[in-house]
């Protein structure tokens, strides 16, 4: 353990509680310190609302899908949406409203804006790699540009970061090396009290159906032994004589203590965004939904509206017809 971070670990040694009254509405991982479990719990708190379930602004795009997904000429994207700036204001005011979890992105992005937001709940995302090179020509590896050294120079200057994401390609002939270092970045933000999410994406020349929903299952599963808190996973489709919310709650299953939430993948129609947000909570058993481009590809008052038309169904158990009239400003 580098000198760096063993300091990191004293300063947040903070909340000592008394032995015997460390019960938590939440799960603590084991490999979270005692007298860290207070801070883990107030980071659980701020990145779930309260609720243990999580509406996560996933804002990491920019690397992944280059800039496909904040530039279209101004046909269907709006052109503000091409600042990253863009962004951190919709998660301000969401977060002045009570309606986001945690804004993900790389670390770098967000060390660019955090001094201007720095009370907005952040997750450091430490990899991240672009869409150019396809798993025809070289199977997928996503390995870290940063480590919990880097994550803590942004909480020493009272950035409010309160865990870390990775993504985990299964099935490429790199898993290995991706679910070694998710593991162990898992670990140690747990000893720092902090949240983990993986996101758990089937790739590569061995991967068939990239959704397969007994695949998705498989995924959700490895996220559990690797210890994280919470998965992102794609939308399954369906087994044989199921649903498709049906067959993500398999997944869900599958997954045990660790949260599954739901990629939001493209955008959609609002509604139709939101009645596929609803079943894959009411049917499909998530803790969450990691949503991006439905949010983002918006004018601000429009994101501001649907995050919170998000929040209201995930953490709220809003009806499809109530997160509507939220969107709508009814």
């Amino acid at each position: 353990m580098s000198g760096k971070f063993s300091r990191s670990l004293e300063v947040l040694s903070v909340f000592r509680p008394t032995q015997g009254e460390q019960v938590s509405k939440y799960n603590v991982p084991a490999d979270v310190p005692d007298d860290l479990i207070e801070t883990y719990i107030q980071n659980m708190d701020a990145a779930t609302a309260g609720t243990g379930k999580m509406n996560l602004f996933a804002c990491d795009q920019k690397i992944e899908h280059l800039n496909d997904d904040f530039y279209d000429g101004g046909d269907a994207i709006p052109l503000t949406s091409n600042d990253p700036k863009h962004l951190f204001e919709i998660g301000q005011r969401c977060h002045d409203a009570g309606t986001i979890g945690v804004l993900a992105g790389q670390l770098g992005l967000i060390s660019q804006y955090a001094r201007d937001y720095p009370d907005l709940p952040y997750l450091v995302k430490l990899n991240s790699k672009s869409h150019m090179v396809k798993t025809a020509q070289r199977d997928p590896i996503s390995q870290a540009m940063w480590d919990m050294d880097d994550v803590m120079s942004l909480t020493h200057n009272g950035i409010n970061v309160v865990g870390i994401g990775y993504t985990v390609y299964i099935g490429s002939e790199y898993e290995h090396e991706m679910l070694s270092e998710a593991a162990q970045f898992i670990r140690q933000a747990h000893e720092l009290g902090m949240l983990a999410v993986v996101w758990m994406y089937p790739r590569g020349q061995a991967v068939a159906d990239e959704k397969d929903p007994q695949l998705i299952s498989g995924a959700a599963g490895v996220a559990a032994c690797i210890g994280a808190d919470f998965a992102k996973v794609n939308y399954p489709r369906a087994f044989d004589g199921m649903s498709q919310p049906e067959s993500l709650a398999i997944a869900a299953q599958a997954a045990g203590r660790t949260g599954i939430i739901c990629s939001g993948g493209g955008s959609l129609p609002a509604l139709e965004f939101l009645e596929r947000l609803h079943a894959q909570m009411s049917v499909g058993n998530c803790m969450g939904a990691a949503t991006g481009r439905n949010i983002h590809q918006r004018d601000t008052e429009s994101a501001v509206r649907m995050t919170a038309a998000c929040h209201a169904i995930i953490c709220e158990g809003a009806s499809v017809e109530q997160a509507m009239a939220i969107f709508e400003g009814n």
